[in-house]
């Protein structure tokens, strides 16, 4: 670092001590969400409080500047656990109004537009997340009542003599045929998207490839959800100053959930193709065993994470995301409770409307996977992926960042 460059961080320490504020030269951006990312870092790094407290500090530290590439870098390192925002001497009121977890927030809802595939779903889910979502729910579900009346006739959504077996109303060829190219197309787009965002990031963050100790690590942060701890292992914010872990363990409850019903589903096709065992299955059979824990950790996660985000703090985050917030825990509850239902309605005449609405829900999800809330799992992954390398090379800016 120069001599001048050293100079000009003495003199804004020295302004900040006296409660002026610091005229900020902003890098080169291109929105005024990433110019105010831009602003608030360079702030924080002068005053470097909250530096304990996750993984944006120490990666702030390592920068002068912060340039379209650092604040998306950034944005998605952030988990919005408001920890900085509470213990801010420069968050509003205070003429500074230092409010990283908003700033941090608009930016991360640009990422789902900015680097959406193809880009006009991303910009229009994300404007009418739970509307579209439900929307969606119910247009399929609608189309799949009418495909089954149209079959087999109307007496079809109401009979108890389809027992348990849901191949009698879709066969199994024709359910492949609805999933694989949506299933498809969803991870098309994501790596779409995952692959511009990294081409962005990369460059910005040292530029070396991912070793195997820093893939190792960020899988061990992204499984542990590491930083919702708040940085001191109590928790994060909510609604006030108090610190919770409900935050954290709702996301356990809703990814795990997730995880395992996933898990049961690519279980259930290599029971069906490998040893021609094909559902239903029943307890104690794996695949049950696995979807029923799902489904439940997904109505837990679900329901928790919906109340702790209608009680949110309002400066946490951005409230024009909130409809694609709640549209995705809404999609998330729906998958999860009509999968409930239908193991549970199995037999009974209503079978035919709880698998149209099960299926119109599970293919809203995945259509919508790549352009909310779940992308951002995705690109706060290759966040960690990108702080685990960077944090390994040395500081380009002196070794008193370190």
């Amino acid at each position: 670092m120069s001599i001048q460059s050293l100079q000009e961080l003495g003199q804004q320490a020295q302004t900040l001590a006296t409660g002026k504020v610091i005229p900020i030269i902003a890098a080169p951006t291109q929105t005024p969400a990433e110019q105010e990312v831009a602003r608030v870092m360079q702030i924080c790094n002068a005053c470097r409080y909250c530096e304990g407290f996750c993984a944006v500090f120490p990666a702030m530290t390592r920068r002068l500047e912060f340039g379209k590439g650092d604040a998306h870098y950034l944005a998605n390192l952030c988990h919005n656990c408001g920890a900085c925002l509470h213990a801010c001497q420069y968050a509003p009121p205070h003429e500074f109004a230092i409010n990283i977890p908003q700033a941090m927030a608009e930016v991360r809802g640009q990422t789902y537009a900015d680097y959406a595939w193809p880009p006009a779903l991303g910009r229009l889910y994300q404007r009418n997340g739970l509307t579209l979502s439900l929307a969606m729910v119910l247009g399929l579900f609608l189309f799949l009542a009418l495909a089954v009346a149209l079959r087999g006739g109307v007496g079809q959504l109401w009979n108890a003599q389809l027992g348990n077996n849901f191949y009698n109303l879709f066969p199994h060829g024709l359910m492949v045929g609805i999933f694989a190219p949506v299933f498809l197309l969803v991870v098309l787009a994501l790596f779409m998207g995952v692959r511009r965002f990294w081409k962005d990031v990369k460059p910005a963050t040292s530029g070396v490839d991912v070793g195997m100790p820093a893939a190792a690590e960020a899988t061990q942060d992204v499984l542990r959800l590491k930083y919702l701890d708040g940085g001191h292992g109590e928790g994060c914010h909510n609604e006030d100053d108090a610190y919770t872990l409900a935050r954290r363990r709702f996301h356990h409850f809703t990814f795990y959930g997730f995880a395992l019903c996933f898990a049961a589903t690519a279980l259930a096709t290599v029971y069906h193709y490998a040893f021609d065992l094909p559902a239903p299955y029943e307890l104690p059979s794996l695949p049950k065993v696995l979807g029923a824990l799902g489904g439940l950790g997904m109505m837990v996660g679900t329901v928790g994470l919906w109340r702790l985000h209608r009680s949110r703090h309002p400066l946490h985050g951005d409230p024009r995301q909130k409809p694609m917030d709640l549209g995705f825990i809404a999609l998330l509850f729906v998958v999860a409770s009509s999968g409930m239902a239908l193991w549970l309605g199995r037999g009974t005449p209503a079978l035919a409307l709880l698998l149209c609405l099960h299926l119109g829900a599970v293919i809203a999800l995945f259509a919508t996977l790549p352009y909310g809330k779940f992308a951002h799992g995705v690109y706060r992954t290759a966040a960690l992926l990108r702080h685990n390398t960077e944090k390994r090379q040395p500081s380009p800016v002196g070794l008193g960042a370190d």
